[in-house]
């Protein structure tokens, strides 16, 4: 299972971290990277640049580059290369796409995207519901704290969705624990 948090400042990267640094954080213990506690720098590199030119991130210095200097978009796509490339069978991706310009996002959905179609489990966690009906195969409605509507994005409005999510509408409770 692989994570990507809504924070990506305080729960997804090391800002005071180097690009590569973050992109290992990962992995560095495994023994492609190290040998008795040694880290073996040329495969880190050989890793970590492949995955800058895998998934686009733009940087000042490569793999140098401190964290905190790149942009949000890139520093998401370093957070989504990390967790998509330990090629989880679950990727929780909570608010992705949160603070992105219009770029980033349709990157960050074609990613999302492709793993479903690799046959991976994808649980989206958006408040951005264009993003919800766009990417979901399947929507579940939480309100006060039970699930009260099993949808699917081809079959409802953005305005009935927001009917089930404020609570005014909701499923017959037996049909929505038919599908759980």
């Amino acid at each position: 299972m692989a994570h990507i948090p809504e924070d990506r400042h305080k729960d997804g990267l090391i800002l005071e971290y180097s690009l590569g640094e973050n992109l290992m954080l990962k992995r560095y213990f495994t023994k492609d990277y190290q040998n008795k506690g040694f880290i073996n720098f040329h495969n880190v590199d050989e890793y970590t640049n492949k995955l800058i030119s895998q998934y686009d991130i733009r940087s000042g210095n490569g793999t140098k580059t401190t964290t905190r200097s790149m942009s949000g978009g890139n520093q998401q796509k370093a957070i989504i290369a990390r967790e998509v490339d330990l090629d989880p069978e679950i990727l929780i991706a909570v608010q992705p796409t949160r603070g992105l310009d219009v770029g980033a996002i349709e990157y960050i959905h074609h990613q999302l995207i492709e793993e479903r179609d690799r046959g991976k489990a994808i649980l989206l966690v958006s408040l951005e519901l264009d993003e919800v009906m766009n990417l979901s195969d399947r929507i579940l409605v939480i309100y006060e704290g039970k699930i009260v509507a099993d949808l699917k994005p081809e079959e409802v409005t953005v305005q009935e969705l927001g009917l089930y999510m404020a609570g005014s509408k909701t499923q017959i409770t037996s049909e929505v624990s038919a599908h759980e």
